[in-house]
Formats: C-alpha cells, sequence, structure tokens
C-alpha cells in the first residue's frame, strides 16, 4: 500500500495488519522495505566536510498550520496578493498566477516578465509553469517572445489543453490565440544592460569595450528625460549585469488544496533557445495535493540536473519538515556538482541556488547554499520575509 506520511503525523504510515501476511510477503516486504531503506540513507545520509546536517534547529515555518503562501524573496507582493485571493475563494493556481503576474508587469524586476534581461542576441525569452494540486495537471511555455505574462499562459496550457509544455513560436500562437497582445519587452534599461554586456565581451570584435573608447571632448546629446538620462548614467558606470533570477510562488488553500508556479526571463546573455529549470515540471515547479509543493530560484542547469522540486515534495511525503526537505535537496545538488569550473577551491559550488516549500498542513520553510538568503511568505497574519537556513556555513 503506498505510504503518505502526511494523511497521519508526519511520518507514521498506514500498513496491512501483520495477520494479513503470510511468512513469504512477509519477507519479501522486509527485503524490498530494507532495500528502499538503504537506497534513501546513501541519497539523504552522504555529508561532506563542514555542511549541516539536514536535520537542523526547528525552522520558523515547522510549527505553522493552515492557508499559506510561499515565494522567492522577490515575491512579497505576490505572496500578498496570492493569500488575498485564496481569502476570497480562488482556485490557488489563479492566485498563484495572479500573485507572479505583478512582478512579471514590473519593468524594474529584470529576471522575469516586462524588463526582462534578455538573451546574447537582445530577445526576451520567457519560460514559466503552473501546477495544479487537486488534479495533478500541469501547464508550461518556454521560450515565449513578446508576452509579458507567461505564467498566464501556462495556465491555459493546463486547463484548455491536453499538452504540458508549448515551446517557441507554438507558445506565441497559441497565447495570441488566447487574446495575449503582443508587445516589446525589452526596456530601455536592459537594453542598455545588454548593449553594454555585448560590447564588453572581448578586444577582438568590431564593438569597442569601454576601455577602448575615448572620452568626448565636450558635452555628449542623450536623448530622454532627465530621469532616464540618470538611470543610463548609472548603467554606464555600474558593472554588467547578471541574472539567474526567477520568482517561484506556491499556495495552500483552507481546504488543503495547493497549486505553485515558476516564471522567469531566465539566465541573462543565454544562447537563443536555451530553456533552464523553471518551465520543466518537477525541476522547478512541482507539487502534490498530498504532500506539498516546492519551486527553486538560481542556477537553473543545477536543479534541472536534479528534478530538486519533485525530490523536496518527496522528502516531505517521506516525513522531513519542508526546512529538512530544502536541504535535502541542497546536499543533493552539491553531492553532484562534480564540474571542476563549478566548483570553488574548497570544492563546494560556486554558484548559489535557493529551494522554496510548503507542506499540505500549513508548514513552509526554504533554504539556500550559502548564507544570506530569504523567502517572502504570507499567511492569514500577513506577508513577512524570512531569513533562509543554509547547506554551508561559509562561501
Amino acid at each position: 500500500m503506498p505510504c503518505r506520511p502526511l494523511d497521519r503525523p508526519a511520518g507514521a504510515c498506514y500498513t496491512r495488519a501483520m495477520s494479513d501476511l503470510n511468512r513469504r510477503d512477509f519477507v519479501t516486504a522486509g527485503l524490498t522495505a530494507a532495500s528502499a531503506l538503504a537506497l534513501a540513507s546513501t541519497s539523504l545520509a552522504r555529508q561532506p566536510q563542514n555542511e549541516k546536517p539536514a536535520a537542523g534547529p526547528k525552522a520558523k515555518g515547522d510549527d505553522h498550520r493552515g492557508p499559506v503562501s510561499v515565494a522567492s524573496l522577490n515575491g512579497l507582493r505576490a505572496v500578498t496578493r496570492a493569500m488575498e485571493l485564496v481569502k476570497e475563494g480562488y482556485d490557488p493556481a489563479d492566485a498563484v498566477v495572479q500573485g507572479v503576474r505583478i512582478i512579471e508587469d514590473d519593468p524594474t524586476d529584470t529576471s522575469v516578465g516586462l524588463g526582462g534581461l534578455p538573451n546574447e542576441d537582445g530577445i526576451v525569452e520567457l519560460d514559466a509553469s503552473v501546477m495544479h494540486g487537486p488534479t495533478h495537471k500541469a501547464g508550461a511555455v518556454a521560450g515565449l517572445h513578446n508576452i509579458k505574462n507567461p505564467a498566464m499562459v501556462a495556465l491555459l496550457v493546463l486547463r484548455r489543453t491536453d499538452h504540458c509544455l508549448i515551446i517557441g513560436d507554438g507558445a506565441l500562437r497559441f497565447a495570441k490565440q488566447m487574446g495575449f497582445q503582443e508587445e516589446n519587452l525589452l526596456t530601455e534599461e536592459s537594453r542598455l544592460e545588454w548593449q553594454k554586456w555585448r560590447e564588453n565581451l572581448g578586444h577582438d570584435d568590431d564593438r569597442l569595450n569601454d576601455d577602448e573608447r575615448d572620452e568626448p571632448v565636450g558635452k555628449v546629446w542623450v536623448e530622454g528625460s532627465p530621469d532616464q538620462k540618470k538611470r543610463r548614467a548609472a548603467i554606464e558606470r555600474a558593472a554588467i549585469a547578471y541574472t539567474t533570477g526567477t520568482i517561484h510562488c506556491s499556495a495552500l488553500t483552507a481546504k488543503g488544496d495547493i497549486a505553485s508556479c515558476t516564471t522567469t526571463s531566465g539566465l541573462s546573455w543565454k544562447i537563443p533557445g536555451r530553456i533552464g529549470d523553471s518551465p520543466i515540471i518537477g525541476a522547478g515547479n512541482y507539487c502534490d495535493n498530498a504532500i506539498g509543493a516546492a519551486g527553486s530560484t538560481g542556477r537553473g542547469e543545477a536543479n534541472l540536473a536534479n528534478l530538486s522540486s519533485f525530490y523536496i515534495v518527496e522528502c516531505m511525503g517521506r516525513g522531513m519538515t519542508p526546512t529538512e526537505a530544502c536541504l535535502a535537496a541542497a546536499k543533493r545538488v552539491a553531492d553532484h556538482t562534480k564540474e571542476k569550473r563549478l566548483l570553488s577551491p574548497a570544492g563546494r559550488p560556486n554558484f548559489d541556488l535557493k529551494f522554496y516549500a510548503l507542506r499540505k498542513d500549513g508548514a513552509y520553510g526554504g533554504c539556500s547554499l550559502y548564507p544570506g538568503g530569504k523567502f517572502a511568505v504570507a499567511t492569514e497574519a500577513g506577508a513577512q520575509e524570512v531569513d533562509a537556513p543554509s547547506l554551508f556555513d561559509k562561501q
């Protein structure tokens, strides 16, 4: 019989009575359980040096019960909106999608939607996925151009089609069929960031790097308002911008229904057509209505190779708290990071990755590889930023 620990207190399983098992069944069941425990121990118990154990001190969200919405740090407005809609009786998928829509519409957040940093050709490509716990159905789009709300399109893939993932031109055609209007997603600020990156790729091309251009002998005419000119000057003075940012948001209703969503413009300056973890169910986003939901932001390739969101939910299903499950996923990524170019001198990943999770009873948690991580949480008491524990004590 499948074990669903959260049907009872965490860690408990319903099992057949011993009287229902004959001797052979008992021996077979015992061997199967022993094998499963051995595999779980191998994957979860290896502890690199100087690493915090997965089961650390009790986290802030462990004791929470009831409706909740969890998001990456840039999603404080998103979880606030999601909880408002949950209280009004909206489907949790609508709640999370309308929550992240606020960030997709914000041109100052360069990791999603309008104003997202573009690919190496200067084109904004968007990815998003939505998963609906009550039906265990998912919808996603990837490599979407000219539509600033990919999460809304992904929700329509979930509800209006028999598909899970639509990409590229097909995703754009589908979005237009559903009534979405095309628009230029490259804001002037994001274009200037791209231009700065492109010009400074090297000294062997025909674009002059910052250190190759002669200073003008007088004032330079710049189009735009005084505020636009000020922002342009700030971009020119600053270091080249890079982002692996994303927004993940999940929500739990009072009835115990769950939905989750992840949306992104992806890695800045990426190879055109690159797809990260965000639109891939089980990687950047996953939920199971009987257990909980999880998502991630950060280096998508590392998350995609480890199917971390699915792993986090499965760990919660085996009895871990959301925080413990997130730390177990972080450890798994660290253990599987083997390319020299991705390792620090200390042998640790030279990138960061953040995870977020909520459980069916309302417990929530998150973590990052390195200290300083935070995430956003909204409960019936309001929204707040929460410190996330880290896998490693220092970088």
